[in-house]
């Protein structure tokens, strides 16, 4: 017969020593949390082009112009992608270290306070750096909203709060959207309130640092194994026994972040490229269409993997997301009648992933270095991305401006996906470890 803390693991139930209001109200700061960094993360894909547009020089040749668009817009989504590593494996030990709860609210304050402040930039330098250092709590929210969520519900919940977590950005892409599309036009006259509107969050992130529980099980750790045994470090997830499935993880990591911005969001100022003056909003609807896609795609990623196993779901959709890119990149134009589908599909194919890695890299380490292994592994994967956008970028460059150039050679991440999900375990019904 099983024991009453089987059937609890079992059930949806919270973890013992939280109320399921407490429970309920974890689950909506990672939510929120989570969903606020990705309007945060929509603001260059939107911005980007009329930002960079508004600072060049006017007597910068025409023929010039998109190459330089091109150049800055790939450094940009570096700036995210190092900012977020660096911030994945900084507030990851922090949350090792001084608790979930206050590493999350501390991510929040971080991305939302410098992206509001970002409004006042007067140069593409400027924007840069506050670009670096606001990503870095975006790098830091992820780790320590999927350990705190996991570990404040029994096993039975986990699936669907990965999907929760993992569809979250993608909501907050789409209200960003929404916003450019039927509210305020995103311009070169009339960019910065996407920036303003982006540092709001930091009335969650305030309200989290004063009033949200911490996890039981970090709390359990942290007393009975307060000694050097199990004293958290940011280098114990890279050296033995746990480096090897580091390794493995932070791969898993890359393929969709390569794929969702050395590839997918390339689609974003390809369709402004394209839409230009004669339709300012045609970035806004591709925006929405993606992150539509994505927030459909990543909510499903969780219970398809408990479903139907790890690893065969992530080869599945790397499988899926390869023949859907190469499909829009070789066949389509942002004027397409069927682009905006094309781009659902892979939004939904490509970002089902978002809602597997919050289920599957949790189960990989035990709870004194899970968000430290949690935030390495899938934001290490941004420093690989990063050195691949900005070959994403120099292709652009070399291919004058043709973005579907870039797309039918960056979309191919996808079938190293399927390769690398061979060598990675199988942690399908297995519990986390303490």
């Amino acid at each position: 017969m099983s024991s009453e803390s089987d059937k609890i693991e079992r059930s949806g139930a919270p973890q013992a020593g939280l109320s399921m209001a407490q429970s309920l109200f974890i689950l909506f700061v990672a939510f929120a949390g989570w969903m606020f960094a990705g309007s945060v993360m929509n603001v260059i894909p939107l911005a980007g082009r009329p930002a960079i547009l508004s600072f060049l020089p006017e007597s910068l040749p025409a023929s010039q112009i998109e190459g330089e668009v091109g150049k800055w817009f790939a450094r940009y989504i570096c700036a995210f992608l190092l900012g977020a590593a660096t911030g994945g494996l900084l507030f990851g030990w922090l949350g090792d270290k001084i608790g979930r709860a206050k590493a999350m609210a501390a991510s929040i304050l971080c991305y939302s306070l410098i992206t509001g402040v970002s409004y006042y930039a007067t140069s593409l330098e400027q924007l840069f750096v506050l670009r670096f250092i606001a990503c870095l709590g975006i790098g830091g929210m992820w780790p320590n909203g999927v350990a705190l969520a996991s570990e404040a519900w029994s096993e039975g919940s986990r699936p669907l709060l990965a999907g929760l977590i993992g569809t979250a950005a993608n909501v907050g892409f789409v209200i960003v959207g929404l916003l450019a599309k039927y509210v305020r036009d995103v311009t070169t006259e009339d960019w910065r309130w996407v920036f303003a509107l982006a540092g709001l969050p930091a009335l969650l992130g305030v309200l989290a640092w004063f009033t949200l529980p911490e996890s039981p099980r970090w709390l359990a750790q942290r007393k009975s194994d307060g000694d050097v045994k199990h004293a958290p470090s940011m280098t114990k997830v890279f050296k033995p026994p746990y480096l090897g499935i580091t390794i493995i993880g932070i791969c898993l990591g890359t393929i969709p972040l390569l794929g969702g911005w050395g590839t997918l969001n390339w689609t974003i100022p390809w369709a402004d490229q394209v839409g230009g003056a004669d339709d300012p909003k045609l970035k806004a609807t591709i925006s929405i269409c993606r992150s539509t896609g994505a927030t459909l795609g990543s909510l499903l990623g969780g219970w398809l993997a408990s479903q139907f196993g790890r690893r065969s779901t992530y080869f599945v959709i790397s499988f899926l997301s390869l023949i859907c890119s190469g499909y829009l990149f070789w066949n389509l134009t942002p004027l397409s009648p069927t682009f905006t589908v094309w781009v659902f599909t892979l939004g939904f194919f490509g970002t089902i992933y978002f809602g597997w890695l919050p289920l599957y890299l949790p189960e990989l380490f035990p709870t004194h270095i899970r968000a430290t292994g949690s935030g390495v592994t899938f934001n290490f994967g941004r420093i690989i991305s990063a050195m691949g956008v900005l070959g994403t970028g120099a292709l652009l460059s070399t291919f004058h401006g043709d973005y579907a150039q870039v797309g039918r050679w960056t979309h191919l991440i996808y079938l190293l996906g399927m390769v690398v999900i061979l060598f990675a375990p199988d942690t399908t019904g297995k519990k986390l470890d303490d």
